[in-house]
């Protein structure tokens, strides 16, 4: 499993300092790369997610910005970020990030392989063009089929259709031109087998069970209060369905829960200003060394997504929710991935449809019965550690690309 001497190039909007979602999981592939010997130049973007704002210590810097990580060369563009993502708005910051990119890519003399992270397909797209330019392998990585999501959340109401029929076309265009396109479920391997007949390979998302540990955990300022704890932690955006939790909150017995809601997004302002009950609390995203105190002080997790939703993506926080030995209540899509890995696992309740009574029902259950809840805490902990854990994970992927190369 050697990589030395290769020179890979990988673009994706999402990198460090960044420590959620598709920033993290980028950040620890480069670092298998570099591990592995390679020269990695990486093609990004200025940090801003999940807040919609470019992070403060980089507002200052121009607009292209090189830098040194862990091994790895950072090329980035400060792309247009706006405050409240509509759909054009989301189409404008696309199209800064792909431009800026375009003009990092030029300054990239060498590569035998790029590495690509949809969303943004338009990432693919670059890594296409410059994977002709270098006569060089592509692999390219689906974290989110990005047009499906927009579909399934509503964002192509009114006269968009036409513009989706296009959108839907250049993805199948891209796609094609990969020597290798990977996925995170095996679900959306079977969505992306409609999409391209290029060889495929499952490449789910990790979790390392050293960095979500309910042994060395300590009790998080944010989750101190005697009632039974229920946590969200992550992106508050359009897939989750907010109006279900609103409902639900209000079913609840307030005496007994409180509900506690971190992270930023699209909806979080809006969610907060239309929240007015006293157990709901609400706070900003922690630092990433203080996310094993906060998943793991919670007493049970809650993931709404919109039912119709389905396998757009592999919630990552579902990783670190089930690695704190905490149950987790998830609603969602009948035929989702996530149902089966909570059932396989022990991990919880899921319901397939917005049913406020059987979800207070459960949580009671959670909050009278402590052994049971116990048992279901170690029972999700157990399995995701056993099957998503991050170094055979990386590793496996190493050796593909290591394959890939040598053919």
């Amino acid at each position: 499993m050697s990589l030395k001497g290769k020179h890979i190039t990988f673009i994706g909007l999402n990198y460090a300092p960044e420590d959620t979602a598709i920033g993290l999981y980028s950040t620890q592939m480069v670092e298998a790369l570099t591990s592995a010997g390679a020269n990695v130049n990486v093609v990004t973007a200025f940090p801003y997610y999940p807040q919609w704002k470019i992070a403060q210590a980089y507002q200052d810097q121009p607009s292209y910005l090189q830098e040194e990580y862990k091994g790895a060369k950072l090329y980035r563009y400060k792309q247009y970020v706006p405050e409240t993502p509509t759909f054009l708005k989301r189409i404008i910051h696309i199209l800064s990030f792909t431009k800026g990119s375009f003009f990092n890519l030029r300054k990239i003399k060498e590569a035998d392989l790029v590495i690509s992270i949809i969303p943004f397909t338009a990432s693919a797209w670059l890594a296409g063009y410059h994977a002709k330019i270098h006569k060089a392998k592509s692999w390219i990585h689906i974290q989110d089929f990005e047009f499906d999501a927009a579909l399934q959340s509503g964002l192509s109401s009114g006269g968009k259709k036409l513009i989706f029929k296009y959108l839907f076309g250049l993805e199948k265009r891209i796609l094609n031109k990969a020597n290798t396109v990977s996925t995170i479920s095996h679900n959306m391997i079977a969505k992306l087998e409609s999409k391209t007949s290029q060889p495929h390979y499952y490449l789910p998302n990790w979790i390392d069970e050293n960095q979500v540990n309910p042994e060395t955990a300590k009790q998080h300022s944010y989750l101190r209060s005697d009632k039974f704890k229920l946590l969200y932690s992550g992106n508050v955006g359009d897939k989750q369905d907010w109006d279900f939790l609103s409902a639900f909150a209000k079913a609840l017995p307030q005496q007994h829960y409180d509900i506690i809601i971190v992270g930023a997004g699209a909806k979080y302002q809006q969610l907060k200003d239309t929240t007015n009950q006293e157990n709901i609390h609400f706070y900003d995203p922690v630092p990433f060394e203080e996310l094993s105190d906060l998943l793991c002080s919670a007493d049970a997790h809650f993931l709404f997504q919109k039912t119709e939703v389905l396998d757009t993506v592999m919630p990552s926080k579902l990783l670190g929710m089930m690695a704190s030995k905490k149950p987790s209540l998830v609603l969602g899509n009948a035929k989702s991935e996530v149902k089966q890995v909570m059932e396989l696992a022990n991990a919880g309740c899921y319901l397939t449809t917005a049913n406020v009574e059987t979800a207070v029902n459960q949580l009671e259950n959670w909050r009278l019965n402590q052994d049971e809840t116990l048992q279901i805490g170690k029972d999700a902990r157990r399995y995701v550690t056993q099957h998503f854990a991050r170094k055979p994970i990386l590793d496996n992927w190493v050796d593909q690309l290591t394959e890939l190369l040598d053919s």
